[in-house]
C-alpha cells in the first residue's frame, strides 16, 4: 500500500515563503515520478510542478515558473515544493502525487496521491 502525506501548510502572507513536504511510504519511491498539483474552492484541480527519478528533470506551470522550485532526496523517500513570493492566487489545497510509467502533467496520469495540506496566501 503506497501513501504519500504531505506536510507544511499554513496561512503566510503574500511575498512569504512556505515549503512543502510530501513523505512517500509503501512503494518503491526513487522509481516514481512526483508531481505537485493544487485545487483551489470551485476550480478543478490544476498541475503545479514534477520532477523526475533523479530530479535531473522538473517542469513547472507557467504560474509558479520562477517563483516555485521541486526538488526531492530519494534517500529519504520525500519530495518537496519550496514556495516563494507567494500570491494570494496560490491560495489552494496542494497535493503531492506519484506516477509509477510516466513525466505526467494531468491529475489523471497519477497513480497515488496524498490527502493534501492546505496553503492560504493573505493580502
Amino acid at each position: 500500500q503506497v501513501q504519500l502525506v504531505e506536510f507544511g501548510g499554513g496561512l503566510v502572507q503574500a511575498g512569504g515563503s512556505l515549503r512543502l513536504s510530501c513523505v512517500v511510504s509503501g512503494g518503491t519511491f526513487s522509481t516514481y515520478f512526483m508531481g505537485w498539483f493544487r485545487q483551489a474552492p470551485g476550480k478543478e484541480r490544476e498541475f503545479v510542478a514534477a520532477i523526475s527519478w533523479t530530479g535531473s528533470l522538473t517542469h513547472y506551470a507557467d504560474s509558479v515558473k520562477g517563483r516555485f522550485t521541486i526538488s526531492r532526496d530519494n534517500a529519504k523517500n520525500t519530495v518537496y515544493l519550496q514556495m516563494n513570493s507567494l500570491k494570494p492566487e496560490d491560495t489552494a489545497v496542494y497535493y503531492c502525487a506519484a506516477d509509477r510509467h510516466s513525466f505526467g502533467l494531468g491529475p489523471s496520469e497519477y497513480d497515488y496521491w496524498g490527502q493534501g495540506t492546505q496553503v492560504t496566501v493573505s493580502s
